[in-house]
């Protein structure tokens, strides 16, 4: 199975060496090059790729602010010649992280990683959580709830609870919606948790959670398609 990937890159020599390493690998298709962010963009709204190797600093839009105003489905490897964003990279779910000038061996490392996930690349099993000091790593079947409390999302888990300043805006990016769906402006309820539903309340355990008119026929479309 062949990967197709594109580059969102803005520097010719950069480009060329990126686009000479795929070249090397038969498992890569190369479908389109880009050397600013828009226009990839502009490419993504109409076309489905399962790799995209990212440039950070670009000019009118950075790679960073491409991932965080776009949904992508599609798996990211960061390369830019600036190592501060690196934190910033891995809270957005990036593959991997690649300093220029990079080897090839470095490369087909970044690449390795990619092909273990390439039958479905929208598809992770964990998702890491900004804390107030760390990046915590989530399963997402553990995940039972979501819930606002004020500025702070409270998750609970099989396991534990974890406090959290992302946006319920965030979180959904991170979720597909038949596993974890947004039911209420302050709530978002893993679809597997759900115990019964009950008017326009959801029982989890001893929970009730309220469904919001705004959320709820996406919801009843989730549990139930043929209603």
């Amino acid at each position: 199975m062949k990967i197709k990937c594109i580059i969102v890159e803005d520097e010719p020599i950069a480009l060329e060496r990126t686009q000479g390493f795929v070249e090397k690998l038969p498992f890569l298709d190369l479908v389109a090059s880009f050397d600013n962010a828009i226009e990839a963009i502009t490419y993504l709204k109409s076309e489905q790729v399962d790799l995209i190797f990212l440039d950070i600093e670009m000019e009118e839009l950075t790679g960073i602010e491409l991932l965080e105003s776009t949904t992508i489905s599609a798996q990211v490897i960061i390369t830019t010649a600036y190592d501060q964003y690196a934190l910033k990279g891995y809270e957005l779910n990036v593959v991997d992280y690649l300093l220029k000038p990079f080897s090839f061996e470095r490369f087909l490392k970044a690449v390795d990683k990619v092909q273990l996930h390439a039958p479905s690349p929208s598809v992770k099993d964990f998702i890491f959580i900004k804390t107030a000091n760390r990046l915590e790593k989530v399963m997402i079947n553990d995940i039972i709830r979501i819930e606002g409390m004020g500025e702070y999302r409270r998750i609970f888990t099989t396991e534990k609870q974890i406090m959290t300043l992302q946006t319920f805006t965030e979180l959904e990016q991170s979720f597909a919606p038949e596993v974890v769906c947004r039911v209420h402006k302050s709530h978002m309820v893993a679809l597997n948790k759900i115990d019964a539903v009950e008017r326009n309340r959801i029982k989890i355990g001893s929970n009730l959670i309220p469904i919001s008119e705004t959320y709820k026929n996406t919801f009843i479309n989730l549990i139930n398609p043929n209603s």
